[in-house]
């Protein structure tokens, strides 16, 4: 049986048959590939449901697909290296980061700048529509490194922008808390607060993805070799962490994440591709943060003495590790949290704007795919339509895999 490609290389894209029978099950050597038909610069988006869309960049073709054997929720990835003649799978190694998107029924793949690829989804939501393949990014090129193995990584295309999900640490007793608490108080449409994922049984009143995101530890622990966990600790033999989508789920609902974790899970966040400003609250002294700690009654003197050995270790490492461009001492509270709102550039005297939530970007049914620079023209084509046009702005794009890329600017062309 032979699968139908589309094929994007130099500004041009081509329509391709492959001539090998067994690829999607088999990695190794791969027959060529012969060009049976070519569109000048524009790109069809009538796939059936057994079409790959096939794009080379420099030696390699990378085959996007939903048709064959793998994992039947997102689109697999697959490479065939031109030097060598091989075919690189990737559907029994853990070396497709990020969260991809579902298979649908045809898609259009374009090569974009920086090693990544836009993937346009045929009849999809308007949620889940845009996608990006970043298959040379310096994300992906710093996870080839560590890995030492060939990685790519998805990353779902939305409009605007956001602000940056904050981290707070610091010692337990410190006052953090309360700061927090104060914020979502007085800003309860600005922040919001990300669901942990925990491998432990929910305890009584508690909702999965309210409180949690109760999961296997097998799933957990295959997440987390993905990338798809920003943080993450043992805790008596159950797993806790912070997914990266679930940050980005609360900055999609137009909400500034926080992340209220200690110095450790600061540390992986730092490391991570996640974009954050990093803030410690300091207390004034190790004696001002005892007497608080004994103001609680809540616990044991061998609890209190072990609570301080781990403060001071903290606050050594929330000074010095270079994780944190801010510090604040709460000596005073209300000094403290109108310095924390200044640092987030909330201003007393000027009004409070909060980011709107992500949009989703509604593509017509059938539509033919055209790029000039970077601007990305979707043709609305078909019979009994307006035949209007969508243009992506996509000069501005920012962030991207394993999280969301954003800056993707629309205008809607009507047609005359």
């Amino acid at each position: 049986m032979l699968s139908g490609f589309g094929f994007f290389c130099s500004n041009r894209l081509f329509s391709l048959r492959s001539l090998f029978t067994f690829f999607p099950k088999f990695c190794g050597e791969a027959a060529a590939f012969f060009v049976d038909h070519l569109v000048n610069g524009q790109h069809t988006n009538g796939f059936g449901e057994d079409r790959d869309t096939t794009v080379q960049i420099g030696d390699r073709s990378y085959v996007i697909d939903g048709s064959h054997e793998g994992n039947p929720l997102f689109l697999g990835v697959q490479i065939h290296d031109k030097t060598t003649n091989k075919w690189l799978c990737f559907r029994s190694s853990p070396t497709v980061l990020g969260t991809g998107p579902k298979p649908c029924k045809g898609y259009s793949a374009i090569v974009l700048k920086q090693g990544r690829i836009l993937v346009i989804k045929k009849g999809s939501a308007s949620d889940d529509s845009i996608w990006f393949l970043e298959v040379d990014s310096p994300f992906v090129r710093e996870q080839r490194k560590l890995l030492g193995r060939e990685v790519v990584a998805w990353s779902k295309g939305v409009r605007g922008n956001a602000e940056k999900p904050i981290v707070i640490s610091g010692p337990s007793g410190v006052g953090k808390g309360t700061l927090i608490t104060m914020l979502m108080k007085e800003f309860p449409s600005m922040f919001g607060f990300s669901v942990s994922h925990t491998t432990r049984s929910p305890r009584c009143m508690e909702k999965n993805g309210v409180h949690y995101h109760f999961t296997d530890k097998t799933v957990m622990e295959k997440e987390i070799n993905d990338g798809k966990f920003l943080e993450f600790a043992s805790v008596h033999g159950n797993l806790y962490g912070t997914s990266i989508e679930s940050v980005e789920v609360v900055t999609d609902s137009g909400k500034r994440c926080i992340l209220d974790i200690d110095v450790q899970g600061a540390r992986s966040v730092k490391a991570s591709s996640l974009d954050a400003v990093f803030i410690f609250v300091c207390p004034p002294s190790m004696k001002e943060l005892e007497d608080r700690l004994r103001a609680r009654g809540t616990e044991t003197e061998e609890q209190i003495q072990k609570r301080l050995r781990n403060a001071e270790a903290e606050i050594k490492a929330g000074k010095s590790s270079g994780i944190f461009e801010h510090i604040l001492y709460n000596d005073n509270l209300e000094e403290c949290y109108k310095n924390l709102k200044n640092l987030l550039g909330i201003n007393d005297d000027a009004p409070v704007n909060g980011v709107e939530a992500v949009e989703g970007i509604s593509l017509p049914k059938e539509h033919t795919v055209t790029k000039k620079e970077d601007k990305i023209m979707i043709q609305e084509t078909g019979e009994a339509t307006k035949n209007d046009m969508i243009v992506l702005d996509l000069s501005s794009i920012n962030g991207g895999a394993p999280g969301r890329t954003r800056g993707i600017v629309l205008d809607s062309v009507k047609s005359s």
